[in-house]
């Protein structure tokens, strides 16, 4: 097991009372009033005959009269950070700190809105860690078509292909994980804030993974997640995939082995391929229904193409620049970004992080354009009337298997990245 880490006194929780040891904790991110109340119904109605110790930074607030089994608590919050609509390394640690001191067997790390969570996806959750032994409990998200798009042309396809993992949202806004987990996403987290970079993002299925432990998904149901504080796109791209690019780099050694080739391990809760009509299946609202806008992105992509070249040839192989020369010069009506070449564009940004080929600023916001353009192919190919339509979760589901296919490009040019020299 991983040796304890040092708690910074920005998260420290603040005084409390003794109370019993209940086996679950639930802490929680900031909520207004009137959804911390909806929360504490939830939590009341998921666990009928079961203490919760709840942990909250808005002061101790008054249960429920349907929560007696509720045990409230407050906690001195993290410092605050510059992301709000993810957990961070601050809370994984501050929730470490809580479940140590108060000897919880079960975590639950909620983060913000959790209060549109419905108890049954609250207790599926708890469930898998507390009854069936699992280490680290994703959600799956019902979430719409055109919803999470970042999650899944990168870090879904990039997770699953390098760590053998299938959490289909592996930066999950709400956790459920065992004390051992907890101490790993601790010492994690450690390293970040010793830095002083609390706000710093980690990646709990690769840490898992890497750490063999039990992983389990859950269906969740629909969620209200917050939106980025990102200004813009170019910014939360860089934040998100900056961030896993680093992990994977962290990593090498793990993902390079040949045990990642195995099948994946059984989901204790495996979430079902959504059925045809729901609403991660079809588009569900009248805006998606009609046929998407996506000129802007593809003429953001075209400018690219002609101002970005000669930085795209500095990470790119030839072959790859073919492929966006000849997409460059389709209509909105045939323009398809083929998978294997958006899993050859991601791998190959992956290297240059590492590679430092350029500054990693600018290698980012070069990424932006592409992955535009790769929304864009996605949008088209999966709107309701496309000659070659794809369910949206088809469609990602295939990328992912093309991430899984290039693997051993990565590895071989990880591993002796003189064999080509863009």
């Amino acid at each position: 097991m991983a040796t304890t880490p040092t708690i910074n006194e920005q998260t420290t929780p603040a005084a409390t009372s003794t109370v019993a040891t209940p086996g679950l904790l639930v802490s929680l991110s900031p909520l207004a009033p009137d959804s911390l109340a909806a929360m504490l119904a939830n939590l009341a109605a998921a666990f009928p005959e079961q203490d919760l110790l709840v942990a909250t930074p808005d002061g101790t607030p008054s249960a429920p009269a349907s929560a007696a089994r509720l045990q409230l608590i407050s906690y001195t919050p993290p410092a605050p950070t510059s992301t709000t609509w993810v957990l961070t390394a601050a809370d994984y640690l501050n929730t470490y700190k809580l479940a140590d001191e108060h000897h919880a067997t079960a975590c639950l790390l909620l983060g913000p809105e959790a209060q549109s969570l419905a108890p049954d996806a609250l207790r599926a959750l708890a469930s898998a860690v507390l009854d069936h032994h699992a280490d680290l409990v994703t959600p799956y998200y019902s979430l719409g078509p055109h919803d999470g798009l970042v999650n899944s042309a990168v870090l879904y396809p990039v997770t699953r292909a390098l760590f053998a993992a299938r959490p289909r949202f592996p930066l999950a806004v709400d956790l459920a994980f065992s004390p051992r987990m907890a101490e790993r996403l601790a010492v994690a987290a450690q390293r970040q804030t010793a830095a002083g970079q609390n706000s710093a993002l980690i990646w709990p299925v690769a840490e898992a993974a890497a750490a063999s432990l039990a992983i389990a998904e859950v269906p969740a149901g629909p969620r209200a997640l917050p939106p980025p504080n990102a200004a813009d796109l170019n910014s939360l791209l860089a934040q998100v995939a900056g961030s896993l690019f680093a992990d994977v780099d962290a990593k090498a050694a793990f993902w390079q082995r040949a045990r990642l080739a195995y099948p994946p391990r059984p989901n204790l809760h495996p979430a079902q391929p959504p059925a045809p009509g729901s609403r991660t299946e079809s588009a569900t609202s009248a805006a998606e229904q009609q046929a998407p806008d996506v000129a802007p992105m593809l003429d953001s992509f075209r400018l690219a193409f002609a101002n970005l070249h000669e930085i795209w040839s500095l990470v790119l192989p030839p072959n790859s620049l073919l492929g966006l020369k000849k997409l460059s010069l389709l209509s909105a009506d045939t323009f398809r970004m083929p998978d294997a070449l958006w899993a050859r564009i991601v791998y190959d940004f992956i290297l240059a992080w590492r590679l430092r080929t350029l500054n990693r600023g600018h290698l980012l916001g070069a990424l932006t354009p592409l992955y535009l353009a790769w929304v864009a192919s996605h949008l088209l190919q999966t709107a309701p009337g496309a000659p070659d339509y794809l369910a949206p979760e088809t469609h990602i589901q295939n990328l992912a298997a093309a991430f899984e296919a290039d693997k051993p490009y990565l590895v071989s040019r990880w591993r002796w990245p003189d064999r080509f020299n863009p």
